[in-house]
Order: C-alpha cells, then sequence, then structure tokens
C-alpha cells in the first residue's frame, strides 16, 4: 500500500486526535520514489469533508456500525500495523539514504487536504522516521491483541532472530579485513554513507554493501568493492558452481552447510571453502583487469557503442509514430490549419506535451518555411522553447530555409540564427550533410547561406569510413586482382529498363495474364465474366458515394482537435484509388474467408506503398532518381569503361556529384501498425456495408433481394474468437465459373525489370520508388531500425545483397510450358502441381434435425463436412498460390529481370518478391536459369551430371566419382526423360526434385548433342549444398574432431552423412535394449532409419526440443506402413531419447556451446535485458522476444485485439529469449559465411546467388566457388568468435550495471558476469583441414 493511501485513511479515522498522536509525514518531492510521486500528482485535489464518501473512495466499502470504542481500538490497532509497514517498505526499499524529511500537523479546522495542501501560515517542523510504532490507547494495551498485531509482533521476532543468526555467521565466516562500522546504522557490517538490502536464498542469506560515490566510480574500482564485501563461504561456493550447474544444486550445499559442526572435517571444510573464495575472488579480479583495459577501447568503439537502444527513448515511440504520420498526412493532403491546431492542441496541455519531440514542431516549421513566413517559424520556436526541447538541424534548416524564400531578408537575421545553431553545437557543414532535403529545400537553403557568406561551398560527403571487420579490411584494401563482373547489356538497354520499371512502380499496380487464359471459353465462363464487370461498375460507384458521404462525415465531427482520426489518411489519394484497391481486395479474397485483421493489414499497408511512392513524385525525388540511375548503368552495361568500384561507392558517388535538389534517402515515418489496420478495418467496413448483389442472380427461382456480398462473421481458432470476413456463396460461385484471365498484383511482386538500386543505407535501396525495409520484422517492431539506424559501418552487408540483387535471370521456357500445361489439365500431386478445384471432394450436406439420424451419425457427418471443407481450403489455397506464381513466370518469359535483396534480424537473406523467387519450390526453382551464360569448359558437363545424381536423392554415400559414373550409367533414361517428359519412362518423375531433375536432364541432353561440350554455352545453376551446416559451425566453434569428422569439415575420401551416423547409434542403443528385455526396443527392430531421425537431427542445433523431436518422429513413423500404429506414441518417445544420447556423445562440444549461449540469454533476459550481439561482419541483432501485451483497437465494426510480443517496453520473454539464442546466433553465422562467400565470388567475376546454405553458380565455376567458399569459412572461424561475443556481452550486460550494482540482486549479477567470462574450452581440430575436405560443400 502507498504512502498515500495509509495518509488519507489516516484522517477518514480522526481528523484532529490521530494527527495529535501521530504526525502524517510527507517526503520532500525530490526523494519521492517514482511510484509514490505519480500517485500524489494524480490525486491532488482536496479531500471532502464526509467521512462516508472518503470511506468510499479509497476503500469502495462502508464500515459497519458497532459499538465505538471497539472500532476505535481497532482503527488504532491497524494504524499501529500500517505505521509499520511504511517504515519496513522504507527500510527494504535500495539506495534510500536516511535524510531528513519534513512533516506538516493536521490543521486543526475541519476542513483537510492532501499532504501538502495544508494552510500557507502553518510551520513546518523537521523529525526523523521513528524507530518504533507508537502506542494506541489504553484500551488498546487492556484488551486481546488482533491477528493484525499478532502478525507485526511475529514479523518483529522473525526479523530480529535473522538478523542476529546473520550476525553471527558473518563474524564465523569471513576472513576478510571488517570494513568499518558506519554511524547511526543499524548494521555493524555497512559502509559509511550506504544502505542495505537483505538478499535471501534457500542456500543462504547475505548482506552485501558497495559504497556510494557521488561522482563517477572507475570500472576497476566498482568491481573492486562489489568483490570485497563481506561474502560468506557458501554464498562464494554457490556463486561459482553456478557457472557451471544449475541453481537447484546450490541451494542443497547451501542446507548442507547450515549442518556443519566444528571438527577436523569441519575445518578442512572450510580451508577448502576459503580457498574456493579465494580462487574465486581472483577469477573476479583477474575479469576486472581484463574488463578494464578493454572498457577504454570499447567506449570508442562505434560498433559497440552505437547498438545500444535507449529504452527511454522508445517509451512513447507508437505514440510519437502515431502523432507525427497524423501530422505528415494533414500537410501531404494539404490541410494545413487542421496540423497547425492540432500540435498547438498537443502543445496546451502538458501530459500531452510530453510525447511531442522536435520533429514534430519540424513538420510545421517546413510548412510555414514553404511559403516563406518567418514569424509562424518564430512562433513555433517559443513553442519548442516551452516544451523543454532543442531546436536541432531540421529546425534551423527550416528556419534558414525560409529566410532563402525572403526577399529582401536582412543579414543580420542570418546572421543571428546561424550564431544561435552554432552556440548549440552545429554547422552549417552539419545542415548540408546531415539533414534530409525535399523539393528545393537546399537551393533556399543556400541561398540564405550565401547571402551571408557569398563564398561558402558546402562540402562533399566523400570520407569512406573503411570497414572494421578484419574479415573483409582486404577485400576493400586490396582490388588489383578484382575482376568485377558486368551485365550483358549496352547502356541504352539498361536505361530503357529503368524507365519500364519506374513506370510500374509509379502505377502500383500491374495487370497480367493468367495461365488459366488458354482454357477454352464456355457460354457459362462469358456470361458470368459479363456480370462480374457489369456488378464491378455498379460497385465503384457505391463505394465511391459512401466513401465521400463517410469523409465528410468524420471532417465535420472532428470536434476535439487533439483526437486522431482517420479523415487526413482518407484524403492522401484520389477517392478512385482507395475504391480501387477495395474492389482488388474482393476478388483475391478466397472461398474460406479471411481473418479482418489480416485483411485490414494488407489494404492499410497498399495506402501506405502508394501514399509514399506520391511522396516522392511531389518531392521531385523521380527526376533526380532518373539523372543518377541513367549514370550509374554506366558502371553495369558491357559497353563502358571497367571500374574498380562497388555499386553501393559508385552510386555514393554520384549521389554527391548530383547534390542539387531533393535527397533520395527520404525520411518519411513508418504508419503504426495500429494506424494501418483502423484504416484498412474503415475500408473494410465500408465494403461490407455498401456492396450488394440481387439474391436471384444465379437461380431465378429465389425472391430478389439486394443481399451483401462480404459477410463480417466470428469464429474460433483454438480457444480464440476471430473476426472474419466472408464471401457469399454467390460471388465465390460467379468467381469459380467465369475463370477470369487478368491478375492484378502490387508492383514489388513482380520481380523488377532493372538492376535494382544499391543499398547504400539502412534506409534507401532495393526498389525505385516503393518503400522497403533493410531487415525485414514482425509489423510494428522497431528496434532492429534504431540499430541499424545507429550502426554506421554496414558496408559489407550492403556490398553483399547488393551483389546477390545484381544476378540477371530468366524463364527456362520448355519447362514452363509443361508445368503450365499439366497445371491447366488436372494437376499432379506426385508432381507438386496443384489440381484445380473441380478435383476437391464434394462438401456432404445434411439436416441436423432429420430424425432419421442418430446421434453417432450426426456426429460422424458433421466430421466429414469439416474434414472435407479443410481439404477444400487447403487445395484452393495451393491452386491460387501455383497460379500467382506460374502467370507472373509466363508474364515474364521473355523478359530479363532482377530479384532485390534484403534479410531478417538475424541477416539471412530473401528475395524481396513474395511469390516467385528462387526460395521458392522445386517448381520455381526449376523455371529460374541464369540470364548470362557460360561456356561449361572441361568439368562442366560433369558437374551437371554430379548436380543431377544429387537432386535425385541418390547415392548421397557415394563420393563425387561414384555419383558421376552412376549418372554416365543412366544416360539412356536422362536422354529419355528430356526428349519425352510426359510420354517416355518418366525416370526424372522419382527423384527427390523432380522438376529440377527434369530441367537438369535437359540441360545435359543439349550439351550432350552440341558439336563441342566444353564450348556449350550453360545457363544452368548448379547447386553446392552444406552437409548440416549448423552443426558444421558448432564443430567449427568448438574445434570438436568428432562432431568436424561427422559433418564433412575433415577431408575423407567418400562423404560421411551425420544423419545415417546417428542412425546407426540409435540402432546399437536399440539393440543394447533389446536384449535386455525392453519391449519397445524389439518392437523397433528394422525401422530406425535415416529417414526418421533426419529432421529430428537437423533441427536440434536450430533448438528443437525433445517435445518437438518426439512430434518429428512419430511423423516419420506413422508414414510407415508396416510399423503397428499401437506404438507410435511409445517408440517416438523412446526414439527421441536415444537421438538426443547419440548427438551428446557424438558432439561434445557443440553441446557445450549450446549450453553456455542458452544460459547466458537465460540470465541476460532475466536481468530484464534482450539477448543483442554483432555478427563477424558488423550486422548488430537484437532477438525481439518480449512479453506479450493486448492492445484493443477499437472500430465500429468490432474491437480487434492485438497480440503485441515485440513491445521493447515489456520484459523479455524469458522462454523464448533462451531457447532462440544458440539457433538464431548459428543462422546468423551461417549468414556471414555466406555473405564473405558473396562478396569475393563477386571480386573474381563469378555469378553467385544462395539459398542460405545451398550456393548456386555456372557449372564451370563451381571449382572456384567451392575454393572461396571453403576459405571463407576458414577465415570466419579463425576469429575468436566466441570470445569476441563474450567480450561484447559482459561490455553490454554487465560494465553498466558496475555503478549500481546495489540496484540489482548481486549473486545474480555475478553469476551472470562469471559465466560470460568462461568461454567453452574448444579442442584439438585444425581448421585448416576445411579447405582440402571434398565434401564440406558438394
Amino acid at each position: 500500500m502507498s504512502l498515500l493511501r495509509v495518509c488519507a485513511f489516516t484522517k477518514c479515522l480522526n481528523r484532529r486526535s490521530l494527527f495529535e498522536r501521530c504526525a502524517v509525514v510527507r517526503v520532500s518531492r525530490v526523494d519521492r520514489c517514482q511510484l509514490c510521486l505519480t500517485r500524489t500528482n494524480g490525486a491532488a485535489r482536496r479531500i471532502p469533508e464526509t467521512l462516508l464518501w472518503l470511506q468510499q473512495r479509497n476503500f469502495s466499502s462502508l464500515i459497519k456500525r458497532e459499538d465505538g470504542k471497539k472500532r476505535a481500538l481497532e482503527r488504532f490497532q491497524l494504524l499501529d500495523v500500517l505505521e509499520a509497514r511504511i517504515q519496513q517498505l522504507q527500510s527494504d526499499v535500495l539506495d534510500v539514504q536516511h535524510v531528513k524529511v519534513q512533516v506538516i500537523k493536521a490543521p486543526s479546522s475541519g476542513r483537510g487536504g492532501p499532504p501538502g495542501r495544508g494552510p500557507k501560515n502553518k510551520t513546518q517542523e523537521k523529525t526523523d522516521f521513528p524507530k518504533s510504532a507508537h502506542s494506541g490507547t489504553k484500551g488498546a494495551s487492556k484488551s486481546q491483541p488482533s491477528r493484525w498485531m499478532e502478525k507485526l509482533s511475529q514479523e518483529k521476532k522473525n526479523k530480529i532472530k535473522k538478523q542476529q543468526h546473520l550476525q553471527q555467521k558473518i563474524q564465523k565466516t569471513v576472513d576478510e579485513k571488517p570494513a568499518p562500522k558506519a554511524k547511526k546504522s543499524k548494521s555493524s557490517q555497512m559502509l559509511p554513507g550506504t544502505s542495505h538490502k537483505i538478499i535471501s536464498s534457500a542456500a543462504q542469506k547475505t548482506i552485501t554493501t558497495v559504497k556510494r560515490n557521488k561522482g563517477s566510480m572507475k570500472l576497476s574500482d566498482a568491481i573492486r568493492a562489489a568483490v570485497s564485501a563481506p561474502v560468506t563461504s557458501t554464498a562464494a561456493a554457490a556463486a561459482t558452481a553456478t557457472a557451471a550447474i544449475p541453481h537447484k544444486v546450490s541451494k542443497g550445499k547451501g542446507k548442507d552447510s547450515k549442518k556443519q559442526v566444528p571438527s577436523r572435517e569441519g575445518q578442512r571444510q572450510s580451508a577448502k571453502d576459503a580457498e574456493a573464495r579465494a580462487k574465486e575472488i581472483a577469477e573476479v579480479e583477474e575479469l576486472e583487469k581484463r574488463l578494464s583495459q578493454q572498457v577504454s577501447q570499447w567506449a570508442s568503439s562505434t560498433n559497440s557503442e552505437r547498438l545500444v537502444v535507449d529504452s527511454d527513448a522508445n517509451t512513447c515511440g507508437d505514440i510519437q509514430s502515431s502523432l507525427r504520420s497524423y501530422l505528415e498526412a494533414c500537410v501531404f493532403a494539404g490541410d494545413i490549419e487542421r496540423a497547425h491546431q492540432f500540435l498547438l492542441s498537443q502543445h496546451r496541455t502538458m501530459n500531452r506535451r510530453k510525447q511531442l519531440n522536435i520533429e514534430m514542431y519540424n513538420i510545421m516549421m517546413r510548412v510555414w518555411a514553404k511559403k516563406g513566413t518567418l514569424s509562424h517559424i518564430g512562433r513555433i520556436f517559443i513553442l519548442v522553447e516551452e516544451a523543454g526541447l532543442k531546436p536541432n538541424l531540421g529546425s534551423y534548416c527550416a528556419a534558414l530555409e525560409c529566410m532563402g524564400r525572403t526577399p529582401n531578408c536582412s543579414p543580420r537575421v542570418i546572421n543571428r540564427c546561424l550564431s544561435q545553431m552554432e552556440e548549440d553545437g552545429l554547422s552549417v557543414d552539419d545542415l548540408f550533410s546531415q539533414c534530409v532535403f525535399r523539393q528545393d529545400e537546399r537551393d533556399m537553403l543556400l541561398r540564405a547561406v550565401r547571402t551571408v557568406q557569398p563564398d561558402y561551398q558546402p562540402k562533399p560527403n566523400t570520407t569512406l569510413t573503411p570497414c572494421a571487420s578484419p574479415l573483409v579490411q582486404d577485400f576493400y584494401s586490396q582490388r588489383a586482382d578484382h575482376q568485377y563482373p558486368k551485365l550483358d547489356f549496352s547502356q541504352e538497354e539498361l536505361q530503357e529498363r529503368f524507365k519500364r520499371q519506374l513506370s510500374m512502380e509509379q502505377a502500383c499496380t500491374v495487370t497480367i495474364d493468367s495461365v488459366e487464359v488458354a482454357m477454352p471459353v464456355t457460354e457459362n465462363m462469358t456470361k458470368m465474366r459479363e456480370l462480374l464487370a457489369e456488378h464491378r461498375s455498379q460497385w465503384q460507384k457505391t463505394l465511391l458515394q459512401a466513401l465521400r458521404e463517410s469523409k465528410m462525415i468524420l471532417a465535420k465531427t472532428n470536434t476535439k482537435d487533439y483526437r486522431l482520426n482517420l479523415y487526413p489518411y482518407l484524403c492522401l489519394l484520389e477517392d478512385r484509388e482507395y475504391v480501387d484497391i477495395m474492389i482488388q481486395s474482393v476478388s483475391s479474397l478466397p472461398p474460406s474467408g479471411e481473418s479482418l485483421k489480416i485483411l485490414a493489414r494488407d489494404l492499410g499497408n497498399r495506402l501506405y506503398t502508394k501514399y509514399c511512392v506520391q511522396q516522392k513524385g511531389r518531392n521531385q525525388i523521380v527526376e533526380k532518381l532518373s539523372n543518377i540511375y541513367n549514370a550509374y548503368t554506366d558502371l553495369l552495361a558491357k559497353d563502358t569503361k571497367v571500374y574498380d568500384v562497388l555499386p553501393r561507392e559508385q552510386w555514393c558517388q554520384l549521389e554527391t556529384e548530383h547534390s542539387s535538389g531533393p535527397t533520395l534517402q527520404g525520411d518519411e515515418t513508418h504508419w503504426p501498425y495500429t494506424v494501418t489496420v483502423e484504416l484498412g478495418t474503415y475500408m473494410v467496413d465500408l465494403m461490407v456495408k455498401n456492396l450488394k448483389i440481387n439474391s436471384d442472380i444465379l437461380n431465378p427461382a429465389c425472391d430478389r433481394k439486394l443481399i451483401p456480398i462480404l459477410y463480417h462473421m466470428y469464429t474460433f481458432r483454438s480457444t480464440r474468437q476471430v473476426g472474419f470476413i466472408k464471401p457469399h456463396p454467390i460471388l465465390t460461385q460467379m468467381l469459380q465459373e467465369a475463370m477470369e484471365t487478368k491478375l492484378t498484383f502490387d508492383s514489388y511482386v513482380i520481380p523488377m525489370l532493372c538492376p535494382p538500386v544499391p543499398w547504400i543505407s539502412a534506409k534507401f535501396g532495393a526498389y525505385l520508388l516503393t518503400p522497403t525495409k533493410l531487415m525485414r520484422a514482425i509489423d510494428g517492431a522497431t528496434q532492429h531500425e534504431l540499430l541499424l539506424e545507429k550502426c554506421q559501418n554496414l558496408h559489407a552487408v550492403l556490398d553483399s545483397l547488393n551483389q546477390l540483387g545484381t544476378c540477371a535471370w530468366r524463364i527456362n521456357k520448355p519447362l514452363l510450358d509443361i508445368i503450365i500445361s499439366i497445371f491447366n489439365d488436372r494437376g499432379s500431386d506426385k508432381l507438386d502441381i496443384p489440381p484445380p478445384m473441380s478435383e476437391a471432394p464434394k462438401i456432404p450436406h445434411f439436416n441436423p434435425q432429420d430424425p432419421s439420424y442418430t446421434s453417432t451419425e450426426k456426429a460422424h457427418m458433421k466430421r466429414e463436412v469439416i474434414k472435407a471443407k479443410k481439404k477444400c481450403s487447403e487445395m484452393h489455397s495451393l491452386r491460387m498460390d501455383a497460379l500467382y506464381k506460374l502467370s507472373i513466370a509466363n508474364y515474364m518469359r521473355d523478359e530479363i529481370f532482377w530479384f532485390p535483396h534484403n534479410m531478417d534480424f538475424r541477416g539471412r537473406t530473401y528475395p524481396c518478391p513474395p511469390y516467385f523467387n528462387h526460395l521458392g519450390s522445386d517448381v520455381t526453382r526449376a523455371i529460374l536459369v541464369f540470364a548470362e551464360g557460360k561456356p561449361l569448359g572441361p568439368k562442366g558437363l560433369d558437374w551437371l551430371k554430379i548436380h543431377l545424381v544429387n537432386l535425385t536423392g541418390l547415392k548421397k554415400r557415394s563420393s563425387l566419382q561414384g555419383r558421376l559414373e552412376y549418372a554416365n550409367s543412366i544416360m539412356e533414361d536422362i536422354l529419355d526423360s528430356a526428349d519425352n517428359p510426359l510420354n517416355g519412362k518418366k525416370w526424372w518423375m522419382n527423384a527427390d526434385e523432380p522438376w529440377q531433375a527434369l530441367a537438369c536432364c535437359m540441360e545435359i541432353a543439349n550439351a550432350v548433342r552440341s558439336p563441342d561440350p566444353t564450348r556449350f554455352i550453360s545457363h544452368f545453376p548448379v547447386h553446392q549444398d552444406g552437409s548440416c551446416n549448423g552443426l558444421q559451425h558448432y564443430a567449427a566453434l568448438g574445434r570438436d574432431v568428432i562432431g568436424a569428422t561427422s559433418v564433412n569439415l575433415m577431408p575423407c575420401d567418400v562423404p560421411q552423412d551425420v544423419y545415417s551416423g546417428v542412425a546407426q547409434q540409435v540402432e546399437e542403443f536399440r539393440a543394447r535394449d533389446a536384449e535386455s528385455g525392453l519391449k519397445i526396443a524389439q518392437v523397433l527392430e528394422g525401422f530406425i532409419s535415416r529417414k526418421v531421425v533426419k529432421q529430428t537431427v537437423m533441427t536440434v542445433v536450430y533448438g528443437v526440443t525433445r517435445y518437438g523431436g518426439r512430434l518429428q518422429i512419430e511423423k516419420r513413423l506413422k508414414e510407415i506402413d508396416e510399423f503397428p500404429k499401437e506404438y507410435v506414441w511409445d517408440a517416438s518417445h523412446y526414439l527421441v531419447r536415444q537421438v538426443f544420447t547419440g548427438l551428446k556423445e557424438m558432439f561434445t562440444g557443440t553441446r557445450e556451446i549450446q549450453d553456455w549461449l542458452t544460459e547466458s540469454a537465460r540470465l541476460i533476459s532475466k536481468s530484464g535485458r534482450t539477448v543483442e550481439w554483432v555478427t563477424p561482419l558488423g550486422l548488430p541483432i537484437i532477438q525481439p522476444y518480449h512479453r506479450t501485451r493486448y492492445q484493443v483497437l477499437k472500430s465500429t465494426m468490432q474491437h480487434i485485439n492485438l497480440q503485441i510480443s515485440h513491445d521493447a517496453k515489456e520484459r523479455p520473454d524469458t522462454v523464448k529469449q533462451k531457447n532462440a539464442f544458440p539457433p538464431n546466433f548459428i543462422h546468423s553465422l551461417d549468414s556471414t559465411h555466406m555473405m564473405l562467400t558473396a562478396l569475393h565470388c563477386y571480386s573474381a567475376g563469378l555469378t553467385f546467388v544462395s539459398v542460405h546454405d545451398c550456393f548456386w553458380t555456372h557449372a564451370l565455376t563451381v571449382d572456384t566457388m567451392n575454393k572461396v567458399c571453403r576459405e571463407q569459412f576458414v577465415a570466419l572461424h579463425s576469429q575468436p568468435i566466441l570470445q569476441e561475443l563474450s567480450n561484447f556481452l559482459l561490455h553490454k550486460y554487465c560494465t553498466g550495471l558496475l555503478a549500481e550494482v546495489k540496484n540489482k540482486k548481486y549473486l545474480e549479477y555475478r553469476r551472470l558476469l562469471l559465466l560470460l567470462a568462461k568461454v567453452p574450452q574448444t579442442g584439438d581440430f585444425d581448421l585448416q583441414q576445411v579447405k582440402e575436405s571434398t565434401y564440406f560443400f558438394s
């Protein structure tokens, strides 16, 4: 209970007498805790005189009318308890000094008030906190004590006993020199000027003290003070043990230590404890020394220093984003008055003013700067000062721009502005190098500056910071041997392609032909298409009118200026553009419906994309982008000179040369997730209410009435009720029967028609105009963007993404035609071509009210209906996915195209187009080939044959020579598959990847039949796949010889298959248990195979639990027809235990590293921090797993409950943080290896793309790519990766805590310190052997 409520209750007991007996404590405003201060501020109002009202206000209940004497007695006793509780709370709060506080006497008049609201003429007295509770009345002493008093008395006795026990324990066990006594302190062990806290656990209770320094404490002094504090021997032993074993073990040790008696064994044990304590102190002192040496380096390191995300700055992040996006929307829509009034209304109220930042004031300054009204900007500067904010570069830029637009502006005014800017530590050069300009703002700024400094020239920002990572320093500094590849296009062709791509992105949508157009058109199809076209035209008119009426209502109902509403967002585009987006979403709605939240999010995102594209057009970015891109093509075209710079470097140089005009890297605010969903929900509501159709359109026998084509309904997903938007069956039937020939996509869905814009920062790259994030994140998560913005050296990461994006592709047309023919026939489940909906099972219809059905039959029929509906929904989803991919491929069949890339938060790279890309299924991969062809050369044909055998899934344990011989032995089947894929022997259909196998058969056939196979120009990508890549990284980290051999890091004559190795070991365990008579081991005889254990072995390295592994094995066992189904449960339980045991024996180093990572993440997240680290290439990574909070989004349709698990204000989710850290860390390493390989392949002139740990290149350059791949793996793991991780984590999570160690649980802090410093030991494996390993990637 807070002090405020105690004081209020004191008043309600007796307004005069009690205040004379017991002074009410009033803590000064400076010394209050934040919680009490908040409560006090929130309750600063006069308390009415009525006692009954006061009791109801504070406690929501009435005290029954009883005997007055008895009630007074209980009140006094309760008051004693509450006063004691106040002291207990104050004494237990850490870091609170025993200072003098002000106490006021109660006013004698009848009217009272909250503490601090008494009459001004009352004198103030100063007193100490009372050391014991004050007694009540005589009646209280005579009567039987209540349960409150008994509890208080018992609590006091326990507390005294604990203190005495601790004092005795400390005197016996502490060998160090005792600390000097603190004056007026309850504990003799406290240092001067310190506070204390008892830290209790099942093992020990220890008093830890740290001296408080008013100045800054040095790192070494802080650690020394923390370590030299009196600690019991059991605590030291427990803390040491917790670095390696669970906490429960230390509890047990603590209990044993209490039972020790003085004896020789006890003395020996004491000596051992002292020795262990001394060893621990020495270890911590050594750690202190190492940290002290490195802390200065860390402090100056850009990577480390800039990676700390300021949580305080993010406290109002969502609110500030909402306010800023609202202001920008108002300004873009031309509603300046609304924006101005909104800013003023936010500024006038203190609570809302706190949510404003300088950028929001700058938005309005920019508006007035465009209008040349300097007086308005001056008023905003006054508002900024009132808000306690400091003008930044954007503020002065707007002011100077306005002066540049003002004719005959006084130089004295400009000089005054420049002087003020210099006083704030800002320079004119900073304005031109750091500000983001729109339209002609830069030119106006330059005009203003040259009014007072006629010869001023902005300094070009040509300083390129060298890459800090030692892995790529030679790559950037030694370029003499680099041969950057050129594209097979002239400069004119590339410029023409740029115009086409620009036009497509400006339109924001692309309409293409569906591959179903080849089907014969029936009379019914024609009729349905005409009906749909007619109704769409009517729906557009209806929605247009409804939208305009709704906007008029919204514009008039905004009675409070400080309230956010959707009106500005509905004025960003033309009304018809909103309607087109809504109509488009109706056509793409699945028959089973879509979640309202997902549908609303998609609609909101489409609006945001259109808004961003139009904003760039208005800011005159398009013209400047065209000029720079046309010059950029000089680097890529084949008919221009050879450059020795990378695409990113060339683009930055061109931006410097074209400095005039707007900045290409805009500062647009991303709409918050809540705004996007709310806007989308508003549009869905318009659609549901206004889109209607006649009920008799398909069946004239029905009564004619208008019915909605969309329904808002609810369904259950697990235990949650979810709002759904479902199309009417009439609309679904019309769409299915019409089989329309056109599909409309957002422009970013289509691959780019020109090379992507190179990534030059976290905010600019990939598409020309479409907004794209460098790092993918959950909707609403911003911590990744903040980290990337603060990280100044991402050159290697950006250059690798640019290399992947510059690879040109084209369509394998012969194969595409075969796939489309099967797709338009009846599909094929075996070949992964989804069948049409005509092949879907019919949903059974029955009347649940029919008495002829028994309850069992009804239940069975209901299950059949649910099963059929689920099957239909899955078939529709798969069919539409295939339709989209094949239609896009067919649209691009005669084009050359590119895939821009970005990455997830771990650094793994992905193509931006979501449907059709080389990360897709076997079908989409088979359709894609390199646009550039290269001759096969002497070994290219052999690599094609080996690649074909790899695609079949056969000969996994064979050598490369064995695979080649097998391919030569089946050459007849290969040629037959190429010549007669659908009518021949169909050998290719039995491969693991049938479509890629068929494509490879065709390439081999063409090469073999060419006059000279070595000169045959091949466009076909050959894959080299890592051998259980996650375990390869673990084995390299731990230098584990056995593990390295199992995953082909060690050179071998034949490839080692870790899955077969584990299966063989599990079989040995099974045979042993079967001999012992274990029933399930006997049942499993003959059923343990590579396939059964493969998925579990593969995913153990990525954090799969035993529960997840059991489900995987259960699924594999169910696929075996011969295995008795009644033993599946027991068998899966048994096998998952054996698989984990086998892996633990094979990969001892892996398990140690995994446990260290897991425990580190657990302790870090338990301390309230999220786990962060930096990859060896300098990419900052943060795990976005926080405790889920729920936010209700209110709309006219329904209240949407948003589950937000990425909110940085919430505490970390410890379980997710610790389980995800090992796999995410390994993923960050495999992405680093891929990026290094990509960079060095690019410098060698190779074509290179990747699918995570599967690398692609031409058959000619496979050997070169393999060499680069192995060299970069060795280079990566030659770095002290785990030691650098330890250093980073120590710096981030430990150095910052040393100065405030008293505010933390010291034992947990020390456990984290020791654990992070104790890097797992490594084995004797020689990394250089990887360079000679043929099957490392094969």
